[in-house]
């Protein structure tokens, strides 16, 4: 599986950020939520070349986990290098928070089209870590959906919590543990809307998707549950495991309606082998 790189914070650092800078610039967002807009502003950037969004992280601690960047904002300037000028198409389509977390859905096109998705860790309302997972676009899918299109705007926010606990047990119970015969506790029999490019609409095709796998002999396997990240009816699982024949990360985002899933969009991107790893920070490593 081809390695992609991210230079999702991109159009970055020809400057220093000092805190006057980046006071300056934190007071002049608007909006209902100015982490989420933070964010939004950076990804822009990769696109635009503005630099003033670089003042959102913490110039003195940014920890990166794209493995094939190198650690703090110098990483970057390095990897930004490489990009040819004017070629870079970002357009996010959804954006979450949960708590000091925020997650991102997003549409690139930076050495080929990629649908990404991000998430930026803040302490004291600057970001201090970043987390990605990238795969490549693909035009054609076997339910007729894009890799990105659907709702994008989370309700049910009271339910944050229970919307979470129910996507944390289907992680635990049928993906990490077999338990196929619960499937129709967490996934609705009657909608189930598919955006993986390689399975159809409903609940039968994601269950012949997967035995068609097994008996070819490349099964999807989920070996461990990192976080979950939740926004009232989005729900973010990032979870490893092998795919292919490969360690890979899996990042799935899940969609509820009156406690079942019924919407699915995911990346799946294998990790680079600690040989040729440009960071010591480890693909995961999320703060419980």
């Amino acid at each position: 599986m081809k390695q992609f790189i991210l230079v999702s914070l991109a159009a970055l650092i020809p400057f220093a950020v000092t805190p006057s800078l980046a006071t300056e610039a934190l007071t002049k967002i608007q909006g209902e939520d100015t982490m989420k807009e933070k964010v939004k502003q950076l990804l822009k950037s990769i696109e635009t070349g503005n630099q003033k969004p670089v003042s959102y992280i913490n110039p003195q601690k940014y920890i990166q986990h794209n493995l094939n960047v190198k650690d703090g904002l110098a990483g970057f300037g390095e990897v930004l290098s490489q990009l040819p000028k004017g070629s870079a198409k970002v357009n996010t389509v959804r954006t979450f928070r949960d708590g000091n977390y925020v997650f991102t859905h997003t549409e690139y096109n930076f050495f080929g089209p990629k649908i990404g998705f991000d998430i930026f860790r803040f302490e004291d309302g600057l970001i201090v870590e970043h987390w990605d997972n990238l795969q490549q676009t693909e035009n054609k899918t076997a339910s007729g959906r894009t890799q990105i299109d659907g709702p994008t705007i989370p309700t049910d926010l009271d339910k944050t919590l229970e919307n979470k606990a129910l996507v944390k047990n289907f992680i635990d119970d049928i993906l990490l543990n077999g338990k196929v015969d619960k499937i129709t506790t967490y996934i609705s029999k009657k909608k189930y809307h598919q955006h993986n490019p390689n399975v159809s609409d409903g609940l039968d095709a994601l269950g012949k998707a997967l035995a068609k796998m097994a008996k070819a002999g490349t099964p999807m396997t989920y070996q461990k549950s990192h976080i979950i990240l939740g926004e009232g009816n989005f729900v973010l699982s990032v979870a490893e495991g092998k795919f292919l024949g490969k360690h890979v990360s899996f990042y799935d985002l899940f969609r509820i309606e009156n406690g079942k899933i019924v919407e699915h969009w995911d990346t799946i991107e294998e990790i680079t082998s600690k040989d040729k790893q440009q960071n010591q920070n480890g693909k995961f490593g999320f703060q419980k």
